[in-house]
């Protein structure tokens, strides 16, 4: 009888919590009493086919069964299946002694096409029926039917369903949680826990008149299952493993001509199964990646702690010692000082925390209080370390080579042994230099996985001293939705080379504008793909000649610039993709001064930053040698012609004031403009009969990316200075935003030092008629001997052939001018007083 613990005649069914390593342990001791001849698993019976692959020494969990339609391999789903899954444990079981294991559930044929059309409405679905509500007139309790344990957690007046399953059922004896049994006597109590649950099941399902319709055909297609085996094997011979809420189903009589009228009409789709690696990480999250479980979606997974679960499955005995052993081996790997006895102190903290709370044995909550307290001494920064490595953990599953796959799959899976890239669950940083064949291969490999959508690699910032083209640095991480990419992308081709050329000839013959051709370009010739690049170079070049958008031109010439400079360094033939850029620049020179003219504000700044983005791509495509003596001539035509535009663009009436003043720095940066003609461009700019708007507009773009300038140029400093001063006051509120995000851009010592300079006097000069170099105020206009003499030993000591030498005459000259400093100290601290005073007498200036 249910809760009594006696034998039930008739199937024995095995209500269990998916992913429980308590149910794990209670199924094993199950099955291994009763001995069936038959084991039924939720799951799509597709997966017949391939269960006998849990048996295989290569395939290590976690893991999870993956069916996809095959016309569509978008549509999938996963059945994920941990070390502590319940299912799992049986399917071992069942393998190791010889006894045939089926799938009941509803097959994938019917759950990915119900997938497609969720909105279907049924012809015969019964009303569904509301939660029941709280008649104490709280909240009400979870729904049952998306979540039993959090139902019962809440009858039991327990808020947290996670830690009241841990109570009644991981940290029990005798039960799900309890250990292994093994003979005749450990039967009853090995079934009593699933009829105690089975029970609860029950008076969970009762108010509710009947499932939905997803929910009813599973069950009916179960029940349909059940009696083939119970026909073929008898009655006491057939176990089911399944979720606990679908026991009181299985349980009730129900009509066969029912269960079938219920699969009549559900829609169906070709499918294909097969196992796939998982992660504990991936455990942590249901089907579809919501916070909540979907029906019909495989197993309900959302283990928030698996890797501790796992630990508690694998543990023969003394779960706490263990757990605080392997966060002090850790902690330790990470450089935290933590010894033995901060593990004795920790273990009894919990122990002692577990007896206060009322529980029967130490769980997640109350290990964590003691390595918090103990261990990390309050610090959360090492807690989070534990709950990254350890709590959820970055297991990866492996499956056997004989596991049926994808061609695709396949070839990608020789290229990883080949190039000794082993897919890891946890994030890595991988640096590559290009110049050596095996780092070349395996960033052609990443970079053809992204044009086929499968993100294993993700390209981040080179590392301190990572520098140059030759080096490259991604970010590497596996996730099993991978897998689904790789069915996805099956079908453009049987290899990788072949399907991501394929992909991207098809992606540029679709592409209408011209950045998207381009950034095609430049990933053609990263991954190597030398079989689309003609086919992109050709919609490249006839996207080109039509645009007559010269900002659309200048924002795709940097990335096809790039792609010439990387197909350099790649060793690859980008003479083609040489000539279309530079045909591309011709264009952007001969349209961009009438482009200029008449911008406002918005589209003056749009474009400013094509002005930086194109004088980059010129500089580059200047500084790429040319392939052949036979090919177009290269750099610096080219070089000249922009230098040409840029002077255009700084003189003329027309064109949007930041844009004069971003083409005048540009041309001074290139050295093609000197410090005497920019004095009188910015002075002939910031002049009494400038707009105030108008001059603040040319001092951004003159000034943007850097305030060096003005540090080292202190004629500017005094013309822009000079300029703030003659501001009318009515006018200084619209334009304090120009400047003030002008400057805001500067580094923030560039910006103390111009505060300081202009505290010391502003940009006055010096008279030049002495013959004396020009200098900032508060700066000495001759060199101090004594003080660079106390240089010069380091200096030898450095450069010396002769070291020891140099550190004896370091010596003696650093007593020398330690003398000397100290007299000279003295002098510069009454000069510096009587300097401040003149300082203080003059005043300061606008700009301040």
């Amino acid at each position: 009888m249910p809760g009594g613990g006696g034998v039930r005649a008739g199937p024995l069914l095995l209500g269990v919590r998916h992913h429980g390593p308590g149910s794990a342990r209670a199924v094993r001791a199950a099955l291994a009493a009763h001995r069936p001849k038959v084991l039924l698993v939720e799951g799509p019976p597709e997966a017949d086919a391939v269960v006998e692959l849990a048996a295989d020494p290569g395939m290590r969990p976690p893991v999870a069964l993956l069916a996809h339609a095959v016309e569509r391999p978008g549509t999938a789903a996963f059945w994920p299946m941990a070390e502590f899954s319940p299912e799992w444990a049986a399917i071992r079981w069942a393998l190791e002694h010889a006894v045939p294991v089926r799938f009941v559930d509803l097959p994938a044929a019917h759950t990915l096409a119900l997938q497609e059309r969720p909105d279907e409405p049924p012809a015969d679905e019964p009303p569904t029926a509301e939660p029941p509500a709280d008649e104490s007139g709280g909240r009400s309790s979870p729904d049952p039917r998306s979540d039993p344990l959090a139902a019962l957690a809440h009858a039991a007046g327990q808020d947290d369903p996670e830690r009241w399953w841990e109570d009644v059922v991981e940290h029990r004896g005798g039960g799900p949680g309890g250990g292994p049994g093994g003979g005749p006597s450990a039967r009853p109590d090995a079934l009593a826990a699933f009829d105690v649950l089975e029970e609860a099941m029950t008076a969970l399902r009762e108010p509710y008149a009947a499932p939905d319709r997803r929910e009813a055909a599973r069950e009916a297609h179960m029940r349909l299952r059940l009696r083939e085996a119970r026909r073929e094997f008898g009655d006491d011979a057939v176990a089911v493993v399944c979720g606990a809420w679908h026991v009181p189903a299985l349980r009730a009589r129900h009509r066969v001509t029912d269960d079938r009228r219920r699969l009549r009409g559900l829609p169906r789709v070709r499918t294909e199964i097969t196992w796939v690696p998982w992660t504990h990480r991936r455990l942590t999250r249901w089907p579809g990646g919501g916070s909540q479980p979907r029906p019909g979606g495989g197993y309900g997974a959302g283990v928030a702690s698996p890797g501790w679960y796992g630990h508690l499955f694998a543990s023969p005995d003394r779960p706490v010692e263990r757990w605080m052993t392997r966060v002090a081996r850790l902690l330790r790997e990470e450089d935290h000082p933590v010894s033995s006895a901060h593990v004795i102190e920790a273990v009894r903290l919990a122990e002692m925390l577990a007896a206060l709370r009322g529980r029967p044995l130490a769980g997640l909550t109350e290990t964590l209080d003691a390595v918090r307290s103990v261990m990390c001494e309050g610090s959360e920064v090492p807690l989070a370390l534990v709950r990254e490595r350890l709590i959820v953990g970055d297991e990866l599953g492996e499956v056997p080579a004989s596991a049926p796959v994808v061609p695709l799959q396949r070839d990608l899976a020789a290229l990883q042994r080949s190039l000794r890239l082993r897919p890891e669950a946890a994030e890595r940083l991988l640096d590559l230099d290009l110049r050596k064949p095996t780092d070349n291969n395996r960033s052609r490999l990443l970079h053809r996985l992204r044009v086929l959508g499968v993100d294993w690699g993700e390209p981040v910032a080179g590392r301190a001293g990572s520098t140059g083209t030759f080096r490259e640095s991604w970010r590497l991480r596996w996730e099993p939705e991978l897998s689904v990419r790789l069915a996805e992308a099956g079908v453009w081709g049987t290899t990788v080379i072949s399907a991501a050329s394929a992909r991207l000839a098809a992606e540029a013959a679709e592409s209408s504008r011209l950045p998207e051709v381009t950034a095609l370009a430049e990933r053609a010739l990263l991954a190597g793909l030398d079989d689309a690049l003609p086919e992109v170079l050709r919609a490249l070049a006839d996207r080109a000649a039509l645009s007559a958008d010269v900002g659309q031109l200048a924002g795709a010439l940097p990335a096809l610039v790039r792609a010439v400079r990387y197909g350099d360094v790649r060793a690859t033939d980008s003479r083609a993709l040489r000539r279309v850029a530079e045909g591309m620049a011709e264009r952007v020179c001969v349209g961009l001064p009438a482009a200029c003219a008449g911008l406002d504000a918005d589209a003056a700044s749009e474009m400013c930053g094509h002005l930086d983005a194109v004088r980059q791509a010129v500089t580059m495509l200047s500084d790429t040698p040319v392939g052949r003596p036979d090919d177009p001539p290269g750099g610096e035509p080219l070089a000249a012609r922009w230098r040409a535009v840029l002077r255009t663009l700084a003189t003329r009436g027309g064109v949007a004031p930041l844009l004069r003043g971003r083409g005048a720095r540009l041309l001074l940066d290139d050295g093609a403009l000197s410090r005497a003609a920019a004095e009188r461009l910015m002075a002939g700019e910031l002049s009494r009969g400038a707009q105030p708007a108008d001059a603040a507009a040319w001092v951004e773009g003159f000034l943007s990316g850097g305030g060096l300038l003005l540090l080292h140029d202190e004629r500017l400093l005094a013309l822009v200075d000079d300029w703030l001063r003659q501001v009318p006051g009515e006018a200084f509120a619209s334009v304090l935003p120009l400047l003030r995000r002008t400057f805001a851009e500067f580094d923030p010592g560039v910006r103390r030092n111009l505060a300081e300079l202009v505290r010391r006097g502003g940009a006055a000069r010096k008279p030049e008629a002495e013959g004396l170099a020009p200098v900032l105020p508060g700066y000495s206009t001759a060199l101090d001997e004594h003080r660079a003499a106390a240089v010069l030993p380091v200096l030898r000591l450095i450069l010396d052939a002769h070291p020891d030498d140099a550190r004896a005459g370091a010596r003696g000259s650093a007593r020398t001018a330690a003398g000397t400093a100290n007299t000279e100290r003295d002098r510069a601290v009454t000069a510096h007083t009587a300097n401040s005073a003149n300082s203080a007498n003059a005043g300061g200036t606008g700009a301040v």
